[in-house]
């Protein structure tokens, strides 16, 4: 490796260790503001993957975190498991990083394509849909397709569990649906589903929230981390915490109870959009 190469790994290093470190001081004035405290915390590490990447060994692996969080009175524990790649020259350490690949965007998928004239409404079993998210948060339904970005797909699982009507097979631009081993974009697209859910009158449906403490076990929240319009993440709600927020279930980067904010997370920007979806509603 040439000097030029050494000082690009390092300033990349460099910047990477920055941002999750920031993530984590966002996360701890975030629990601070909140007056919520992380009373005990465990890690794991659990290597899956070791491969060869351009002449270097990369080493791909789980880390997994747990907190125990009191809130008041109440006390709950919070999960998350990173997917990341530690990448080595011999036994020196270039990169270690949280694996990510950019979201799925179809540029046919406009919002008008989702709207239709009568609002039609469906029994929404909330319960279920918790059910369905908390046994699945951190594992993979084989009766369903497993994407790389599996947020949303994740979250339409939940949905559906929760007795959300599907409409609009075959065509992949029109409803919500997942059938024969095909989907809509609005079921497996962050950006779709956001615009999906804003728009839909017919099978699943929601209505929109102003604030997040307005949404209640069962509800979705969607993100747009950049603020630039292109939704990104989402969330379902399974608990409020005792300050009545919600704490959400999610995949890719798959969470349990995780502050809805995402305030400790390195996609985070001060640009962030929140939508607030509650369903069936």
């Amino acid at each position: 490796m040439v000097a030029g190469d050494t000082k690009r790994q390092k300033t990349l290093i460099s910047k990477l260790e920055n941002q999750e470190l920031a993530a984590l001081k966002r996360g701890e004035e975030r629990n601070s503001k909140r007056k919520a405290e992380r009373v005990k915390g465990s890690g794991e590490i659990l290597p899956y993957r070791v491969f060869s990447k351009s002449g270097e060994k990369a080493v791909d692996y789980l880390f997994v975190t747990s907190f125990l969080i009191r809130l008041k009175k109440d006390f709950y524990m919070e999960e998350i498991m990173q997917k990341r790649r530690a990448t080595f020259d011999g036994k020196k350490l270039l990169e270690d990083k949280i694996i990510s690949v950019p979201y799925l965007f179809e540029n046919n998928d406009s919002p008008s394509r989702f709207f239709s004239q009568e609002r039609r409404s469906f029994q929404y079993d909330r319960r279920e849909a918790i059910r369905y998210a908390e046994r699945w948060w951190n594992d993979y339904n084989p009766q369903y397709e497993k994407f790389t970005d599996n947020c949303t797909n994740f979250i339409s699982q939940c949905l559906r569990a929760g007795n959300a009507p599907m409409r609009g097979y075959p065509n992949r631009s029109q409803g919500w649906w997942y059938q024969n081993n095909n989907w809509s974009y609005s079921w497996s697209v962050a950006h779709s589903m956001r615009w999906y859910l804003s728009g839909s009158t017919q099978g699943l449906s929601a209505s929109e929230a102003e604030r997040a403490e307005d949404l209640e076990a069962g509800d979705v929240i969607c993100y747009d981390f950049n603020g630039d319009g292109r939704w990104q993440h989402t969330t379902i709600v399974t608990a409020k915490d005792a300050n009545n927020e919600p704490l959400v279930n999610a995949q890719t980067t798959n969470s349990r109870m995780r502050y809805w904010a995402y305030e400790d997370s390195t996609a985070w920007t001060p640009n962030v959009k929140y939508k607030f979806f509650r369903i069936g509603v």
